[in-house]
């Protein structure tokens, strides 16, 4: 019988246990892990000593990357919790409380970004200074550090006093009791025991994803005037629904409350592109409020990103560690926009008010209103606060090194207890989620119980209703179709200097529904209308078996019915999907009456190419094709050509060709057709530390680096694919 069970977790995911030595390993942890554990049986429940608790992984073994396909590959903040509290490992007085941390295992560079990234879960900003540095007054910075230091139990303290760590090798190194491991080749491992040895590979495959723990299944949301879209009611350890976290809408608008695990998978769900998101509101940054962040990363514009400054430096601190680049880095990829902590903000009409929140890390709920007929109507996202009764006991007298004063407490209790016509509250419970009983007595309208991982208790259920995924509160119901109004925008940036009336012709056509998996155009064939995405999201599938994501103000058919020529992609809808259809044959009139043949078909050719690389193919706006289109250059490039380390600003991208890259004398990558080279000095603006060379004479486009700076899809694709390169090149 062997002595080493594995066991496959999910994509890119593997659990591997040595019973005989001890060691249970969770190989890989992308975002919500710990619920595909539980799922699998690895994670029950255990009695000893008549004390329940859980089982689960002692050790973790770290992805070489830290970002695949998109997603984080490593976020061991949830997995580490799980193995000190649920296990009991960092108790006192414990059975599973033997001296023995959890261990993390990987390459030096990711180890000690998870250590940066743990150190700032566990405390957000950890000086009064970094604090003041966000704006925040001196004794107010000083009383903050005081709330900190009681929920640290009086001491911050570095991520070693929790972790043990072990850097893995190309030769073999001891885990424990008697296990090898050895790196094989990026991500690829062997472990070895006594005389067995098994082999796990981390990669995830082209075009695979990190699953969700959970089947969502498919809804077609209304736009709202103002209204909230539940996206999410359960907690870090829910295994059927997402974390707590709500969409609202304003005047047909979208904006996040908090970008929780599997992201991706719930706007999927919920029938929004990642595109058509304004704005999101971050409450903190906790893995389960946070982790998909790197979502709205791959969006085709930067997203809105509403914060109170010490919030936002929180999070920023904690991404940045993550993903070992600089704090300023992601200014490329979010519209940072500040909010005073404590007082109201207009933002297109609706009114955001952010309050503080006692917890570990710097959190604060927001209060949304807009002006309605008989005046204020009011929605409240209470994430993560503290139950009162609890707070109430951190109050100590002034002039303490710890805890709040009598007048802070009066402050929360005053914020919580607010009355508003919708108020969604965390009741997880715990030394640090709220409680419903604080409510009890809430004159709000509706009162909405959330962040738990089952179900609430009768009594419970006596305070606060619940609210299923998908379902909306409308608190200002449309009266017009929004839908129309993005459709005039989206026309008007495609043919800018087009007198409206002639934008008429086309905005006059039905908008039709899609449903999931709906075929709305076949490669090789012809269609008799092009279809303006509005809503949702679409697939264009090639012959090569590639499948591209389109986002909203994608034009479907345009190039077809410019040259008569049979689509050359399938596209298929992801989910609900809303288009303006415009007949094909009232297109041709509109261009030929507007002149713009020449401009379009001159700008086609280079489209459609720029769409069939893994650059510019996904969720980049039609708008976006045709303004690189009209600016990159072409240049043919000799074989032998050998282009150095010199900084440039101009990316290219092989046509025709073939090109080797080399880091000093050893080659990294080779490159052809629709490939890319010279990303780093021109995009991130960096030195790079290869050189070029051309094997096979060379057709290329340049594009301006500073074109593209600022797309944040593209410019983490490339970010994404140069840490892999730098990765392989150090094993």
């Amino acid at each position: 019988m062997s002595e080493i069970q594995v066991v496959e977790v999910c994509a890119g995911v593997s659990w591997v246990g040595i019973a005989a030595a001890r060691l249970h390993l969770l190989c890989g942890c992308p975002a919500d892990v710990v619920k595909f554990l539980i799922q699998r049986g690895l994670i029950h429940t255990e009695l000893m000593d008549g004390m329940r608790f859980e089982s689960g992984p002692n050790a973790i073994l770290l992805s070489d990357v830290m970002v695949q396909s998109g997603g984080f590959a490593n976020l061991s903040e949830f997995p580490v919790l799980q193995m000190l509290y649920r296990q009991g490992m960092l108790l006192p007085g414990h059975p599973n409380n033997t001296g023995q941390k959890p261990l993390l295992m990987g390459t030096a560079e990711q180890i000690s970004a998870q250590k940066a990234y743990i150190y700032r879960g566990n405390y957000g900003l950890v000086t009064a200074a970094e604090l003041q540095a966000c704006g925040v007054a001196p004794e107010d910075a000083e009383r903050l550090m005081r709330l900190k230091l009681k929920f640290a139990f009086g001491e911050i303290r570095d991520s070693d006093a929790f972790v043990d760590t072990l850097e893995v090798r190309d030769t073999p190194v001891e885990i424990r009791n008697g296990v090898v491991i050895t790196r094989e080749e990026l991500n690829v491992f062997e472990i070895r025991y006594r005389s067995e040895a098994v082999h796990i590979n981390l990669n995830l495959d082209p075009g695979v994803s990190y699953p969700a723990p959970y089947h969502l299944g498919h809804y077609d949301t209304r736009r709202e005037y103002f209204g909230v879209l539940h996206s999410g009611q359960g907690d870090g350890w829910d295994v059927n629904r997402p974390a707590m976290s709500s969409v609202v809408m304003h005047q047909g608008r979208v904006y996040m409350i908090d970008a929780g695990p599997n992201l991706k998978s719930i706007l999927t769900a919920l029938g929004i592109g990642i595109s058509e998101i304004e704005g999101i509101f971050l409450t903190h940054a906790h893995d389960d409020h946070f982790a998909g962040i790197t979502t709205l990363m791959l969006a085709n514009h930067r997203i809105k990103l509403y914060a109170v400054p010490m919030v936002r430096a929180s999070a920023i601190k904690k991404l940045a560690a993550l993903l070992d680049v600089d704090e300023n880095e992601f200014e490329h990829y979010f519209d940072m926009q500040n909010l005073p902590l404590g007082r109201w903000t207009d933002i297109q009409g609706m009114e955001v008010r952010p309050f503080l929140s006692p917890h570990p890390i710097e959190t604060t709920p927001f209060v949304f209103r807009t002006m309605a007929r008989d005046g204020y109507v009011s929605y409240g996202h209470y994430a993560d606060i503290v139950s009162l009764k609890l707070l109430d006991g951190m109050v100590d007298p002034e002039g303490t090194p710890n805890g709040i004063s009598r007048r802070f407490f009066d402050q929360i209790e005053k914020d919580y207890l607010q009355r508003l016509d919708l108020k969604k509250i965390d009741a997880g419970g715990g030394m640090i989620h709220g409680d419903a009983e604080d409510f009890r007595g809430d004159r709000s309208g509706k009162l909405i119980l959330a962040h738990n991982a089952g179900d609430f208790t009768e009594r419970e259920r006596e305070i606060g209703s619940s609210a299923p995924f998908g379902v909306t509160d409308v608190l200002i119901p449309a009266t017009q179709n929004y839908d129309r109004r993005h459709a005039a925008r989206f026309l008007q940036q495609l043919y800018p200097g087009v007198p409206a009336h002639r934008l008429d012709m086309l905005m006059n056509g039905a908008i039709e529904r899609f449903n999931p998996e709906t075929i709305l155009m076949r490669e090789g064939s012809r269609s008799d209308e092009l279809y303006l995405i509005l809503r949702g999201s679409v697939d264009a599938i090639y012959s090569d078996e590639r499948a591209m994501s389109l986002s909203v103000g994608s034009l479907l058919g345009e190039t077809s019915a410019l040259l008569r020529e049979p689509s050359n992609a399938t596209y298929r809808a992801a989910n609900f999907v809303h288009a303006l259809t415009i007949p094909a044959n009232l297109y041709a009139q509109f261009v030929r009456r507007n002149k713009l043949r020449k401009q379009l078909l001159a700008n086609a050719s280079r489209r459609q190419f720029l769409q069939r690389t893994f650059l510019f193919g996904e969720r980049v706006s039609h708008v976006q094709l045709n303004r690189l289109a009209s600016v990159i250059g072409e240049e043919v490039l000799p074989a032998g050509l050998v282009i150095d380390q010199q900084a440039t600003n101009t990316l290219f991208l092989i046509a025709e060709g073939q090109v080797k890259r080399y880091r000093s004398n050893r080659l990294v990558a080779e490159h052809g057709p629709r490939d890319y080279f010279r990303e780093i000095a021109s995009v991130f603006r960096l030195p790079t530390p290869y050189r070029y060379e051309v094997v096979k004479p060379c057709r290329v486009y340049t594009i301006p680096g500073k074109e593209i700076a600022n797309m944040p899809i593209v410019r983490w694709k490339l970010l994404e694919q140069s840490k892999r390169m730098d990765r392989m090149v150090q094993n």
